[in-house]
């Protein structure tokens, strides 16, 4: 019952902070450029919280991805993906989201393996992987490869809101591992 709330909340949150980032208008004049804020979800739930409290390097010691974390993880980003895409968009905003997620994750995991990333190294890996999912959708979609032009661009910004986000997660797990000594 405890994993279920909680779980229910990282939804919730993730949700919200999808309402936020399609409130934000940002446009750089080139299509697909987010922030990615409930992407920040996903990486907590990848991570121990002790790992995460602990700083920004991964030791051999705190790194365990178990079964469940990336159960949970992919539970919650599928649901949210999902469901914000019915709430505040359309079936193409999903597909794309979801092929994103696909790759994204699979990019953290793997850098959550190696032991080699910090926590932002990990962060930007999904940023990243997340835009390229996207674009191999889209050349599927559209049938040209002429989408690929912006992969450089999307890159620079993966990398961008990846470390971003990874440095909020640093910053927010201490609080959070506070809040669930009450529950």
């Amino acid at each position: 019952m405890k994993k279920t709330v909680e779980l229910g909340f990282f939804l919730a949150v993730a949700l919200i902070l999808s309402y936020v980032e399609s409130l934000i208008p940002i446009s750089f004049g080139i299509p697909g450029i987010k922030l990615g804020l409930p992407n920040a979800v996903v990486v907590l739930l990848l991570y121990d919280q002790e790992a995460v409290g602990l700083g920004n390097t991964v030791t051999e010691e705190n790194t365990k991805v178990t079964s469940g974390s990336v159960k949970e993880a992919v539970l919650v980003n599928s649901l949210r993906i999902v469901l914000s895409g019915f709430l505040f968009s359309n079936f193409y905003t999903i597909l794309y989201a979801l092929s994103g997620a696909v790759f994204s994750l699979t990019a953290m995991l793997i850098g959550r393996k190696l032991n080699c990333f910090s926590v932002v190294g990990v962060s930007v890996l999904g940023g990243v992987f997340h835009n390229v999912g996207q674009i191999l959708v889209a050349m599927f979609v559209v049938e040209t490869f002429a989408v690929s032009y912006y992969l450089p661009f999307l890159i620079i910004s993966g990398t961008l809101t990846g470390a971003l986000l990874g440095l909020i997660v640093m910053e927010i797990t201490p609080y959070l591992m506070h809040f669930r000594q009450y529950y």
